[in-house]
């Protein structure tokens, strides 16, 4: 499309000729004529005012070096995200009805316009919500509810108990309704403890590849709508997440931890168990969190401690090398003066 189209559609000021023939979307290094990138992070403007592209996504407030046409925007990232929408390749179509290798229990309710593909089971009493997709080698568990709309990428599984609001996108391996790690120990032997609750996932969740979500020991497991949950994460018993929040790649929580609303994990960070994260906070990756985090604060390290913080302990480490030298050099002076005093002492006694 033309480049003034394009603004249009993202809802920003054309800077530049809006004639410009605009093709697809590339990284501002990567970038040549006909492509459109972006700049949101100020780290990247030196490979912006370097780029080869036709035209640049960026922040209105930006007054950077550019040497192609310019959209002016809120948000560059939102309005990223348009562009894809417009110029990137069209979505994979699902046709709806049962592929003839699935099996579909007789008492099970499949809406207008689903489509069960290839490998796919759906248990008995479970239903699938109107121009949902399970795509291959899904797994619907027995009264399982899953809402409109909804994409379950291959070998997903959906156990008992689980009921999953509108419009969720479950990635590939992703494992909702596991049993809980429940044990107690007697003797040298640990007893299974039935884990006898459910999962409960609000509209709009986003949960990635081979990430976990286990039912409730009783009660359930709550994930708010719109939470995006990355891969590999590990989501426990009880747990409840609020609307909006977001976690990266291994991310671990450990069973009846409550995090409010439009929290952020970073990749890696572990979160105790029983514990409380105000809304709005924000855990730094790879924090290790073993005591409650008030809303909006901003924690990293291990334990995690304030951010600011955490970076000053951080420093203090990186110069351990530089202090043990200098505590070496004077533990060595020390030591000469010492023998000195101690010769001098005798030089002394014996005069």
């Amino acid at each position: 499309m033309k480049l003034a189209e394009l603004a249009a559609k993202v809802g920003g000021e054309l800077v530049g000729d809006g004639g410009i023939e605009i093709r697809g979307l590339a990284s501002a290094e990567d970038a040549g004529p006909g492509d459109v990138t972006f700049l949101s992070n100020p780290r990247y403007e030196a490979a912006v005012a370097g780029t080869r592209a036709s035209a640049a996504i960026v922040n209105a407030s930006w007054a950077g070096a550019c040497p192609c046409a310019r959209i002016c925007v809120p948000n560059a990232d939102r309005a990223f995200a348009l562009a894809a929408t417009c110029l990137g390749p069209a979505p994979v179509r699902y046709e709806p009805g049962v592929h003839p290798s699935a099996v579909v229990a007789a008492d099970a309710r499949l809406g207008a316009g689903v489509s069960v593909g290839p490998c796919c089971v759906v248990a008995r009493g479970a239903s699938v919500g109107a121009r949902t997709v399970l795509v291959a080698g899904c797994y619907v568990g027995e009264g399982v509810e899953i809402g409109e709309d909804g994409l379950l990428y291959p070998n997903v599984v959906v156990r008992e108990g689980t009921r999953i609001g509108k419009r969720a996108i479950l990635h590939p391996g992703a494992a909702i309704g596991n049993d809980g790690f429940g044990y107690v120990k007697e003797g040298a032997a640990w007893i299974k403890v039935p884990q006898v609750g459910g999962v409960e996932l609000g509209d709009d969740v986003e949960i990635g590849a081979n990430a976990t979500v286990d039912r409730a020991r009783f009660g359930k497991t709550v994930i708010g709508h719109g939470v995006k949950i990355d891969n590999l994460v590990q989501v426990a018993h009880n747990v409840r997440i609020g609307d909006h929040s977001a976690m990266a790649a291994q991310v671990g929580i450990s069973g009846s931890t409550r995090i409010g609303r439009g929290v952020q994990l970073g990749g890696q960070a572990g979160l105790a168990g029983h514990l409380d994260i105000g809304d709005g906070a924000i855990v730094g990756a790879q924090a290790g969190v073993t005591k409650n985090v008030a809303a909006a604060a901003f924690v990293s390290g291990y334990p995690a401690m304030p951010h600011a913080e955490a970076r000053r302990m951080h420093a203090h480490l990186m110069r351990l090398p530089e202090t043990k030298k200098r505590l070496e050099a004077a533990e060595a002076r020390i030591e000469r003066l010492e023998r000195m005093m101690t010769a001098n002492g005798k030089g002394d006694a014996q005069a």
